[in-house]
């Protein structure tokens, strides 16, 4: 038989893989199973095979993992998730793509994709939503965006990883269904719509077995059932919770980082090997997936750095400024007498004062949040990017709040650790006491008090019926403040929905009913919500949110009208066709994010009120209508069930909703399912 050569790329990938697998020995094998160092595998250089090269890089290309270079910091990524926008979250994985092969690294650890379960989290501000439809939904995109560049992406953190307390030695207690309904989705999406080259397993335990060493988890389900065929890489130093080398190559993990290893360090695990606790099939099983990532990303055909020019760094800057643009949500905007305060008016205010901790504060920089902090070029502060628009707008910069006719007072959090940032959870909901204090004077010196917030993620709000207008502006990245300016002055009608609830008080959120659901104890937190996460808790217990999941306000209106369905009984499999009619009513351009919710009216199992299925974002003249379509399918009507290991969708009443939020709901219509 002909001996193929690796090197040849006319070969089909499969042959290529076998002819590398073939070609390397065991010794050679066991050493590609842990990295050479922070960022790098190890070489072969027998075979002239250089280290693949990985970045963070979840809203961004990091400065500490590409060679301290500077990169475009792009908004976080809840704001991401808060423009609802395909196009937005595709654009944003081909810059990152770009930049990663540009800083000459092969793979972007990103999208992080975990599920908004607690406010509270530190790393809510990485993380898309709340919502598993939206989350796959933003993550496909993210992941094709990049790998259509030859960058492959790594979707994190793989699973049930919803708190920084205690992440290294948690295990996450929970249902099959609550794991397969709401924080599987976006990575079973990833794979099965997107083909993701790399998945990151988790620090936690997931009901008892860690995640690096779940064969439940990487063989079963990735593998065996969504057919994945990249690699599955650990987080940083979480291999030192498994059991065994053994446990974790028998399960299919490909690759452990950082260094030399723990459970994968060279004389262990050759230990392992030649004592047959894995034999030579299950070490290729397990590493096949790296050895094919390096091919589709070309890493054995060429140069790995393929300079950025710079007219498409530019692109990348005005990317951000328009994601931070679209991801602004304008929260509460007040309507008198004599109109509501935004968008701001030259002809009603001349003087403007610009206030508060977070105007002249940056928010990118190198670790600021943890690993996935990235230095840029520049930085558009809050208040350098309003007083670039206020010259065009003949405004006066004042700044006593007392002679302004406005005030635009910018509070909010920061990435310091206990705050928004990787390793600690926040402590509370609350806003710092002293920016409490500042709201409530600034409030008594000048009513026209416009609160900007910069946070990444839910706040509490008693303050909220004291002031006219609140713009929720999470971490904007680096062109933050000219997209804050053009929200402000109109120049952008807000189009921003949230992607996550905004609770009164921390107790109304689902995971805070005690201490056993958060931080659990010392081993153990307990997901006794279930399916009940954000939204489906709130509409379930009939709690009121300070707003609801969805909401976001405009300049303008939009009508609903003319809701019609394909069919009125849906038959197995059948798909049914939604559509309606969507008007803009205002004097304004805009955009509307139009959201299909489902209700199943009678179940055998407890479901959400509602569940989001499907969204729209249109952008129209003032009195411009479109039509916007949906399709939904066996899949968007079943519940997992556990009893049969399978999505069931039962007989009964069904009913479609349309809405601007979760708690605006404009239109509905009922239909009948019959099973096949």
């Amino acid at each position: 038989m002909e001996k193929k050569d690796f090197r040849d790329s006319s070969l089909d990938l499969e042959c290529r893989v076998e002819a590398l697998l073939a070609a390397l020995t065991v010794e050679e094998k066991l050493s590609l199973c842990a990295g050479r160092n922070f960022w790098e595998t190890k070489p072969v250089p027998r075979l002239g095979i250089k280290p693949f090269r990985v970045s963070d890089g979840p809203r961004g290309v990091a400065w500490h993992s590409s060679g301290f270079g500077r990169h475009t910091a792009f908004p976080s990524g809840i704001a991401l998730g808060a423009s609802w926008s395909d196009e937005l979250a595709h654009e944003f994985g081909a810059a990152l793509a770009a930049e990663t092969r540009g800083a000459g690294r092969h793979m972007v650890l990103g999208p992080a994709v975990n599920i908004c379960r607690t406010p509270l989290n530190g790393r809510t501000f990485e993380y898309f939503t709340e919502d598993p439809w939206l989350n796959k939904t933003l993550s496909v995109q993210v992941v094709k965006g990049i790998q259509q560049k030859g960058v492959a992406a790594c979707i994190k953190h793989f699973a049930a990883n919803n708190q920084e307390t205690r992440r290294m030695v948690n295990s996450s207690q929970l249902s099959e269904r609550a794991l397969r309904e709401i924080y599987l989705p976006a990575f079973e999406a990833a794979v099965v719509e997107a083909d993701v080259w790399s998945v990151m397993a988790a620090y936690n335990a997931v009901n008892g077995v860690a995640a690096c060493q779940s064969s439940d988890l990487l063989n079963d389900k990735l593998r065996g059932e969504w057919g994945f065929r990249g690699f599955v890489v650990s987080d940083w130093f979480a291999v030192r919770r498994t059991e065994s080398a053994e446990a974790c190559i028998k399960a299919g993990l490909g690759l452990e980082m950082p260094g030399k290893g723990s459970r994968y360090k060279l004389q262990p695990l050759r230990q392992a090997y030649y004592q047959g606790r894995f034999s030579e099939s299950e070490l290729d099983h397990s590493l096949s997936g790296l050895l094919r990532v390096m091919m589709l990303t070309g890493h054995l055909d060429a140069g790995t750095r393929v300079p950025v020019p710079p007219g498409l760094l530019d692109q990348h800057h005005r990317l951000a400024r328009r994601i931070a643009a679209e991801s602004i949500v304008l929260l509460k905007n007040e309507v008198k007498n004599d109109g509501a305060l935004l968008p701001l008016d030259p002809a009603r205010v001349s003087k403007l004062a610009v206030l508060g901790p977070k105007a002249k504060k940056r928010n990118c920089l190198p670790l600021w949040g943890g690993s996935s902090g990235v230095w840029p070029p520049y930085e558009i502060t809050p208040l350098k990017g309003i007083k670039e628009r206020m010259g065009a707008a003949g405004m006066e910069l004042v700044s006593d709040a007392a002679e302004a006719d406005a005030v635009v007072l910018f509070i909010g959090l920061s990435h310091r650790p206990g705050l928004d940032s990787e390793v600690m959870d926040r402590k509370t909901l609350d806003l710092p006491l002293k920016q409490l204090q500042l709201i409530e004077q600034t409030v008594r010196l000048n009513p026209n008090t416009i609160v900007v917030l910069i946070n990444g993620g839910p706040l509490t709000m008693d303050w909220a019926d004291t002031v006219p207008a609140i713009v929720e502006a999470w971490y904007p990245g680096m062109e933050g403040g000219r997209a804050i300016a053009d929200v402000l002055f109109g120049d952008v009608n807000p189009s921003g929905e949230l992607p996550v609830s905004f609770p009164r008080r921390l107790q109304d959120s689902p995971a805070h009913q005690s201490r056993r659901t958060f931080p659990g104890d010392d081993k153990h937190v307990w997901y006794d919500e279930d399916v009940f996460v954000g939204y489906r808790h709130f509409d379930k217990h009939g709690i009121e949110p300070l707003f609801p999941f969805g909401h976001g306000l405009s300049y303008t209106a939009f009508d609903y009208s003319g809701l019609e369905l394909s069919r009125d009984r849906v038959c197995g499999d059948e798909t049914l066709e939604v559509s309606a009619q969507i008007s803009n009513a205002g004097d304004r351009a805009g955009a509307e994010v139009v959201q299909l919710y489902v209700s199943d009216l009678a179940c055998s199992v407890e479901r959400p009120p509602l569940e989001l299925k499907g969204a729209r974002k249109v952008f129209l003249q003032p009195g411009e209508t479109a039509e916007v379509q949906f399709t939904l399918g066996y899949r968007d009507l079943a519940f997992y069930c556990e009893d049969s290991r399978a999505w069931l969708a039962e007989d009964g009443l069904f009913k479609v909703l349309l809405g601007s939020s979760s708690r605006d709901i404009r239109l509905d219509a009922g239909f009948k399912y019959k099973s096949g």
